[in-house]
């Protein structure tokens, strides 16, 4: 062979390989912390002052694992308001899940883990009391 076939040869491997990673590439799943993830910086600030809040309470709530039940411990249930739970797995969004914390005389409200794969999870708890907003994280494991 002359030249002129071996850089042609050359060229269409190339080629090749350069359409061969393109479509590995395309195939990668590429998941974001959230979907929402520009929306959710812009609410920064209030995000910030619901850590504060939550901060300056006397007694926070208390988010624990026990016997196959998640369990939220706090003094305050009967003032909240309303709520949410989001347990927010970090290796996967689809085994995200929400829990709706209700109005209650009791000092535990508890969810069933049932349902949830075992590992780490991120709990986000959002309330709203006495017209305030709260926020408390904490990292726990199934």
């Amino acid at each position: 062979m002359n030249w002129g076939k071996w850089i042609i040869v050359a060229f269409i491997a190339f080629a090749a390989f350069i359409g061969s990673l393109v479509a590995v590439c395309v195939k990668q799943d590429i998941s974001l912390v959230s979907k929402d993830y520009y929306k959710e910086e812009l609410e920064y600030e209030r995000q910030m002052v619901r850590m504060k809040n939550a901060s300056q309470l006397q007694t926070r709530p208390e988010i624990s694992v026990k016997q196959g039940t998640l369990e939220i411990a706090f003094d305050r249930f009967s003032e909240v308001e309303n709520g949410e739970l989001n347990l927010f797995r970090p290796s996967d969004s689809a085994k995200d899940k929400k829990f709706a914390i209700s109005k209650n005389a009791g000092l535990v409200q508890t969810f069933s883990t049932d349902m949830l794969q075992p590992g780490m999870y991120r709990a986000k708890m959002t309330w709203t009391m006495n017209g305030e907003e709260f926020f408390l994280e904490k990292i726990i494991y199934i």
